[in-house]
């Protein structure tokens, strides 16, 4: 936090202190008067999910490698410390020097998920920095957003100067160093910046597109101000993971952070077509890490922190076509330093026993596993493309490996759903503690539990769903109940995701620029952490909703028109439209559709390049 008369007296008064102090091993330090370029990267969640997420680490040590720009960190204070700073005139400030927002080049925030939208926004409002990009003066800095969630940004497009679309390792040096060159040369104003800037591939500025509507509400058409904006915005991938730049020094916290062990990225993108997934679509091409690459990295990473866990992590771990050579090469000194491996992704189908046992190597507990849907038929409209007899034969692997605990994940909602597929979920579960019962005492393990969690369905962009509507939150609400009635079970356990958070995110996640004074709104009435149970308001929502004349029906229950034009229609994912169409239309025919490994599908993503094997 910045230098204040009154920061020792505020820091002791507060939970968790080293949330804010800075100061920790491996963090980047530069002399300010020696760099170019200042950037705040800013996660808008606590310090202990910011200092986990692996996009920051992996961008933090990008920018730091250059010699002209000086990343630091920058997190979402907790509710008394956002007090305090309100109180004594504090202003929200980064780790490392402890300088306010308003001394940076560059404010950047990673948008992981709509529930965010208002904790980044407050953060900027305790910065000092004005909410709307039109509002800010010649001085202030570019205020910039990525993540997933930008693929569609029109819901918050106007607070932000430069919206970075797809993967950043190089485009966010290439926007620091045409701001460089721009300052040295003279020729830097705002405007021009970002007009120069709108031609990098994979960056969007929208103060540069006129957006107009039709009579009914929907959206007429995104129109570029000038002839040199691209009409369509393409996003940027990184074509080599091998050579792709990857932090070998993480910075280590001074308190517990929500994942304290290496993470190895395996890969990008998904082989599999699971017609809800947002980010199997979004992150095409597929593209793998050699073995070589990933255990020569996992060593160093351990060197350097000493961690005792390393996690394998991408859409879906065992699908990387060469598991069995990298987990070798893992094991050939995970098992005499005690460093366990944790898969967190392991699909029903794929997931054998020897695979089991090199997750247990060191370290037991329970499994998870997502079927999503509890009948066959609706598991193929989705595109699943897993079965019931391969989840009785992953449980039985697991149990017979000691694992007697089990969480499957479900969805609610789906299209075509109908309450018997509710009660599949139900008939599933208890087919599992059957298998448990069904083997030998002496090949199971000693109690069993199963854990069904369920999340609400939320039609995402980019997927084959991307036109469907979303249940209304009475419908979602019955079916839970349905569920509930349905387990019986005792040794079966039912949790589920809160219906009207699902609601207020189908809005966000579907919605267009016309949302974005609700938003604002939020942030004036003060919401911030929304993402948190105890911070999200679902009435404060529609209140405001209602204050700024947003019908959130028209982002969800009624759905969207195969020929209307959508908000996010302005960006190329390299997924095109009429693949998902086609998978559509497979959808409600319930026919399936094979993987990249069995089949190139023809969904577009090669154009964008990429080293991987799978893309004609």
């Amino acid at each position: 936090m910045s230098e204040n008369k009154n920061i020792s007296s505020v820091l002791k008064s507060v939970n968790k202190p080293g949330r804010y102090i800075g100061g920790e091993y491996n963090r980047v330090m530069k002399n300010k008067e020696e760099v170019k370029c200042r950037f705040a990267f800013c996660f808008p969640d606590t310090y202990e999910i910011g200092m986990s997420n692996l996009g920051v680490r992996i961008l933090y040590d990008v920018l730091n490698s250059d010699g002209d720009v000086w990343c630091e960190r920058v997190y979402a204070p907790w509710e008394d410390m956002r007090e305090k700073m309100k109180e004594y005139g504090i202003p929200l400030s980064a780790v490392e020097s402890g300088d306010p927002l308003t001394a940076f080049d560059m404010v950047a925030f990673s948008l992981q998920y709509e529930l965010c939208y208002t904790t980044a926004l407050g953060m900027l409002r305790l910065a000092g920095i004005p909410l709307w990009a039109k509002d800010r003066a010649e001085d202030c800095p570019i205020v910039i957003g990525g993540g997933p969630c930008v693929f569609n940004s029109e819901p918050i497009a106007e607070f932000f100067d430069l919206i970075n679309v797809g993967e950043g390792e190089e485009v966010l040096l290439e926007i620091c160093h045409l701001y460089n060159e721009m300052r040295d040369n003279g020729s830097y104003t705002r405007a021009a910046f970002l007009r120069a800037a709108s031609h990098i591939e994979g960056v969007y500025i929208p103060s540069l597109y006129e957006v107009s509507y039709n009579e009914d509400g929907t959206l007429k058409e995104y129109k570029p101000l000038y002839p040199d904006v691209p009409a369509k915005i393409k996003k940027r991938i990184i074509a080599d993971l091998d050579t792709a730049p990857y932090p070998t020094k993480l910075v280590m916290p001074y308190v517990e952070t929500v994942h304290d062990r290496i993470v190895l990225e395996v890969y990008r993108g998904c082989i599999r077509g699971c017609r809800f997934c947002q980010a199997g679509m979004v992150y095409r091409p597929i593209r793998e890490k050699s073995p070589e690459t990933l255990c020569k990295t996992a060593k160093c990473l351990y060197e350097n922190t000493g961690y005792d866990e390393i996690s394998l992590i991408s859409l879906s771990i065992s699908d990387y076509s060469q598991l069995r050579d990298l987990t070798d090469g893992l094991l050939s000194w995970t098992d005499d330093a005690h460093v366990s491996l944790s898969l967190p992704s392991l699909r029903i189908d794929s997931f054998s026993e020897e695979l089991m046992q090199k997750v247990s190597s060191v370290r037991t507990g329970g499994l998870t596993f997502a079927p999503e849907a509890g009948t066959q038929r609706l598991r193929d409209v989705i595109n699943k493309n897993v079965t019931e007899e391969d989840l009785m034969h992953a449980v039985g692997i697991a149990f017979r490996g000691g694992k007697s605990g089990v969480k499957l994940y479900f969805m609610n909602g789906l299209p075509t759903e109908t309450l018997d597929d509710i009660a599949g979920i139900a008939d599933l579960a208890k087919k599992v503690v059957r298998t448990y019962f069904e083997m030998p005492k002496n090949e199971r393990p000693r109690g069993i539990s199963v854990t069904v969690s369920v999340s609400c369905f939320v039609p995402k962009p980019f997927t084959p769903f991307q036109w469907e509507r979303q249940n209304s939150l009475e419908e979602l609400v019955q079916k839970q109940q349905h569920l509930k009635g349905c387990i019986t079970d005792r040794k079966i356990s039912y949790k589920y995701h809160e219906a009207k958070v699902s609601r207020i995110e189908g809005v966000l996640a579907r919605g267009d620029r016309r949302l974005a004074p609700a938003i604002a709104l939020m942030v004036e009435r003060g919401a911030m952490l929304d993402a948190w149970d105890e911070y999200f308001d679902y009435d404060k929502w529609m209140s405001a909703f209602a204050d700024a004349g947003v019908d959130p029906d028209f982002y969800t229950t009624r759905g969207f028109a195969l020929d209307e034009v959508l908000p996010w229609d302005i960006i190329d994912c390299g997924v095109t439209k009429e693949f998902l169409l086609r998978e559509r239309k497979k959808a409600y025919e319930e026919k399936t559709t094979p993987s990249c490994a069995e089949h190139c599908n023809g969904c577009g993503a090669n154009k964008l390049g990429g080293k991987n094997k799978w893309c004609n």
